[in-house]
């Protein structure tokens, strides 16, 4: 199964975080992150992503 998570606003990737950590529990699971760009400077989007370490454990 692909579930596609998509993340465009600050409240957004801190919802993501908590459905990406419940989601790698599940092997069978894939998720597709779409980042809608809404945030183009790295202040603004990169560090939520190192920060809350979404991309680290996307397959």
């Amino acid at each position: 199964m692909r579930i596609l998570s998509l993340v465009g606003a600050r409240p957004q990737f801190i919802k993501e975080a908590v459905v990406h950590r419940e989601l790698k529990k599940y092997p069978d699971i894939t998720e597709v992150l779409v980042h809608s760009g809404q945030y183009y400077d790295f202040n603004m989007s990169d560090v939520f992503f190192e920060t809350l370490e979404i991309l680290k454990h996307l397959r």
